[in-house]
């Protein structure tokens, strides 16, 4: 096989072209076959192979710069920069799904949240210019779904202020982010898809010049080249060139030979060009190519053959929010939907289905997407913006200052909060709890199964006067836990025994960690330790009922599946303090840092985050209070 010979990029130039149409086919059937095994981001990657092949010809990384814009279509470049090894893609100590520097001095930027390329290449290329170094290159990747990111404009406007500043920009036109793109640059780009008279013009042009003798190919390269005017007339990507960038394309993002012309035109140019390249997310592999939500965007386990999941799904949070939201909008036709290119990732695809005229996908651009919510809701409709809850953290200023001053009635719905895993560091929803607790008169539910989902997100809807912010994990929801009394706003899950006069520990269970805080108080039981047990169900404002009942234990402990600082655990303690209640308090959550891609059950395990863990300090905590010593230690807690 061809694939194993390269150990990196300049394995690359010693192949014909003719071994890399080869290399190609081979690297789509060990994508095909690995991420079947593993699950991961299939789609992107069959359709990017040609390009990364040429892009790794014509720049010679890691002194030029290669960037990836999300990054989940770096599967190809880890293949040629000597990564071969994918049997545990996006597992504890394998491949990252991502870009990653801890891997490969080639990969130089990890974040994968979306639209940022171009601001990191912009960056790059200055830094070039500042250090005089003329022969290092920048090349970023951005892909049409991407280019709806009002960062990518922000981004284009200063690059194409630099008139004499190298860069190449190369845009992976594939019609889609997760779906279908959609927008006035999707039907722009469109327009340059389907104009094929320029491309017609040349190919024509090329074929009778190579019959040329010495003059023809630097004939037809001029040609290639052309002028805006001849460009222009043929086909309108006067949009690119009207900024200030040189165009060249569009250019058949599956044939290399012509990529690398592109390329290497773009290379040698003094400033900024954007290669227009035209690609088939899920290239080669029918079953992606027939699947038209999302052309297997992101799959997991799945049957090489058929594309089929291997295991059959259990109901998952998002499923049960999206039937609850067609439950809403047919009870209430004031209620519209918005996402971020994600319709069918956070579960909107049902209730687009069921009212077309009441969604909006505003493309990977959540900024305008909160501030455009606060219009729709000072218009008289209740929207309600479901999101990744990592992506939320783009549209903070928006959730402030345009939605929460004005006082709009915003649902935000948080998918994919707290630990998710496999995905790795940026993808972790850990800290929108601690983000969103700094924004004045704004409510935020954290579910702790299904039931309370569908109740607390009809809550949500009911407010008109404030942002409400609904929060829910990634992959399958757990069983009911019913509440045995309420108390004020909070669902009372476990009461100590009667004759217990001050229990020992109140504990304060945020969404669904709910199960686990059960086992912890059944393992302080076993201990001797008498423990409360609350789910607040709304985190934030604090309920009134929560101080005067933290008076009556000796201590208060919290558990959250958010980020300790700034977190539930700190508004808690700061509501004790205003009250006047002066009882211990420990917050268990996650520890402010970056987490590497594993299971969620290795992380949770990884950061203590279990109920053995917590039983076992709160039993310490408990032990301190009863006066031991140090070298008395409490019993160990199985």
């Amino acid at each position: 096989m061809l694939l194993t010979r390269i150990k990196g990029p300049r394995d690359l130039d010693r192949l014909s072209q003719e071994e890399l149409v080869q290399l190609a086919a081979e690297i789509r059937s060990f994508l095909v076959d690995a991420v079947s095994k593993t699950g991961g981001h299939l789609g992107p990657n069959l359709g990017v192979v040609e390009l990364t092949i040429a892009l790794h010809r014509v720049f010679e990384s890691p002194k030029d710069k290669v960037l990836f814009d999300t990054g989940h279509q770096a599967y190809v470049h880890k293949l040629l920069t000597g990564r071969q090894d994918f049997a545990g893609l996006r597992t504890k100590g394998g491949l990252s799904g991502y870009p990653s520097r801890a891997e490969s001095e080639h990969d130089v930027i990890e974040n994968s949240h979306a639209s940022t390329v171009l601001g990191w290449a912009d960056g790059l290329a200055k830094a070039n210019e500042v250090l005089g170094r003329a022969d290092h290159h920048v090349a970023a990747v951005i892909g049409d779904g991407a280019l709806t990111g009002g960062m990518a404009w922000e981004a284009l406007n200063n690059i194409a202020a630099a008139k004499d500043r190298p860069l190449v920009i190369v845009v992976n036109d594939n019609e889609r982010s997760y779906g279908p793109t959609i927008g006035g640059l999707a039907n722009h780009l469109a327009t340059l898809r389907t104009t094929d008279g320029y491309e017609r013009f040349l190919a024509r042009g090329k074929e009778i010049l190579e019959r040329t003798p010495v003059v023809g190919k630097p004939l037809f390269e001029t040609l290639h080249g052309a002028k805006k005017g001849l460009k222009d007339f043929i086909a309108p990507q006067g949009m690119f060139e009207d900024l200030g960038l040189k165009y060249i394309g569009p250019i058949d993002g599956h044939d290399i030979e012509a990529l690398e012309s592109a390329l290497q035109r773009a290379k040698r140019f003094s400033g900024p060009v954007i290669v227009h390249c035209l690609t088939q997310k899920g290239r080669g592999y029918t079953p992606a190519l027939e699947h038209e939500a999302d052309r297997f965007h992101a799959v997991g386990v799945i049957h090489p053959d058929t594309g089929l999941p291997v295991k059959t799904a259990a109901a998952s949070w998002t499923s049960v929010f999206a039937d609850e939201m067609v439950k809403i909008g047919h009870e209430r036709p004031d209620v519209v939907g918005i996402t971020a290119a994600m319709l069918h990732p956070v579960g909107l695809n049902k209730f687009a289905e069921a009212f077309p005229d009441r969604i909006y996908d505003v493309g990977i651009a959540e900024q305008h997407g909160a501030t455009s919510a606060a219009g729709l809701a000072t218009g008289g409709v209740h929207p309600v913006f479901a999101v990744y809850a990592t992506f939320l953290n783009r549209a903070f200023d928006q959730v402030l200052m345009d939605v929460a001053l004005h006082k709009c009635g915003v649902t935000f719905v948080l998918d994919r909060a707290g630990v998710t895993g496999d995905d790795g560091a940026s993808h972790n929803g850990m800290w929108d709890m601690s983000i969103l607790q700094v924004v004045p008169g704004l409510r935020l539910a954290a579910p702790r199964d299904a039931e309370q989902l569908r109740a607390q997100l009809r809550e949500a809807v009911e407010v008109e006067d404030a942002p409400t912010v609904v929060r829910f994990s990634k992959g399958v929801v757990g069983p009911a836990v019913p509440a045995v009394g309420r108390i004020g706003g909070m669902d009372l899950l476990r009461a100590p025994a009667p004759e217990v006069t001050r229990p020992d520990v109140l504990l304060v269970s945020v969404g669904a960690l709910a199960p686990m805080c059960l086992e912890v108080a059944d393992l302080l039981d076993k201990q001797g330790i008498s423990t409360t047990v609350v789910d607040p169900r709304w985190v934030k404002p604090v309920d009134e009922a929560l101080a005067p009942l933290a008076e009556q234990h000796r201590v208060v402990v919290t558990v959250e599946d958010n980020g300790r600082a700034g977190g539930v655990g700190a508004a808690v303690s700061q509501a004790l303090r205003d009250a006047g209640v002066d009882v211990p308090l420990r917050d268990f959550g996650i520890p402010q840092r970056f987490l590497d891609h594993a299971l969620r059950k290795e992380i949770l395990a990884e950061i203590g985050l279990t109920a053995p863990d917590i039983a076992r300090q709160v039993t310490g905590l408990v032990a301190k209070l009863d006066g031991r010593f140090d070298n008395e230690p409490a019993a160990a807690v199985d």
